[in-house]
């Protein structure tokens, strides 16, 4: 079962396994008020969330990490998001009210792609995690079997003929249409369904 999460400009999404929850996405530090409002009207504890997965490390995708692993929540990282894990460190740096926090990286568990479905499987939820780089080479999505693919910030399908140079969102596109989604979640628009 998915559960929107909605406390900010990113909309975060919480798939319930039947062995773990798997939080998708956080938004912009200091939110961590309204993502407890947000979880509560939900009808989820923060104990119920046993892992976090940011689509990818932009500031408005990661900022409440840091607070939520020192609460008790594991941070999954794919492999091909090692490298980005402190891409926003710098911008949070500039804002100090925020009190942000790096990522304690070494207190992640790092999954290879190709291992996506056994671990999602080991928390109850049918699917698999797919890189989709168009819009950032850390960027990633999840797609499950129900026919439902979390996307991020990949930029949607009808945008392919705006882009001159659209090869590499094209090439996500195919990645996430071989899956036959029947929903489509994004970041910062409404779903759509296909």
């Amino acid at each position: 079962m998915i559960e929107l999460i909605k406390y900010g400009n990113t909309n975060t999404y919480l798939l319930k396994g039947t062995k773990g929850h798997l939080l998708i996405d956080t938004d912009y530090a200091g939110s961590i008020q309204g993502f407890f409002k947000a979880i509560k009207e939900v009808n989820v504890s923060l104990h119920d969330i046993t892992y976090i997965l940011a689509t990818h490390y932009h500031p408005d995708h990661i900022g409440l990490v840091s607070e939520l692993m020192d609460l008790g929540v594991n941070l999954l990282v794919v492999e091909t998001q090692i490298d980005s894990i402190h891409y926003s460190d710098e911008i949070f740096a500039r804002q100090p009210a925020l009190k942000y926090k790096p990522i304690d990286a070494g207190k992640a568990k790092i999954l290879g792609i190709s291992e996506s479905r056994k671990f999602l499987k080991e928390l109850g939820i049918e699917g698999e995690i797919v890189s989709t780089p168009s819009h950032s080479k850390d960027s990633i999505s999840i797609a499950l079997d129900e026919g439902v693919c979390i996307v991020g910030d990949l930029e949607p399908i009808e945008y392919l003929e705006a882009y001159d140079d659209n090869e590499a969102l094209a090439m996500d596109w195919n990645v996430i249409l071989n899956f036959k989604p029947t929903k489509v979640c994004y970041a910062h628009a409404n779903e759509k369904l296909f």
